[in-house]
Parts: structure tokens; sequence; C-alpha cells
């Protein structure tokens, strides 16, 4: 029986290489019910985890604009 691991805040590329072994794991269908369910619900957790992480990602990229000096700067615009 194959253990899952608890979904952990780190990097975005970590928690699609979990999501890929997620789906391997889930596609060879090797595994119970029940621990099917269980590798279901942590894929939905690090899915939701992403989606946060590339909405914070564009937020920022929005936000940077291009100075009057030709240099580059964060704003605090509201712009969504």
């Amino acid at each position: 029986m194959m253990t899952t691991k608890k979904p952990q805040k780190g990097s975005l590329e970590g928690s699609l290489k979990r999501l890929e072994e997620i789906v391997e794991t889930l596609e060879q269908g090797k595994v119970s019910l029940d621990e099917a369910v269980k590798l279901y619900e942590e894929g939905i957790a690090l899915s939701k985890e992403c989606a946060e992480k590339l909405k914070a990602s564009e937020l920022k990229i929005r936000k940077l604009a291009k100075s009057v000096g030709g240099d580059f700067e964060i704003t605090e615009s509201d712009e969504e």
C-alpha cells in the first residue's frame, strides 16, 4: 500500500510534480479505493494551492510597470 504525502506549502514546481505523481498512480489503477480517494483529495488540495500561487504571480506581473526613466517598478494599482 502506498503512503500518501500531505500537501505542503512549497514551490509551484514541487506541487506540480506531486500532482503528476498522483495522476500516474491513479491512472495505473493499482491502489485500493480508500487510497485512491486519499490521493484524489491530496490532488485537489494541491490543485487549489497551485491556482492560488498562479493568481498571486499574475497579480504581481500586472502591477509591474515601466517608469518614465525606463526602470521597472512594482506599482500599487488595484487593477485585476
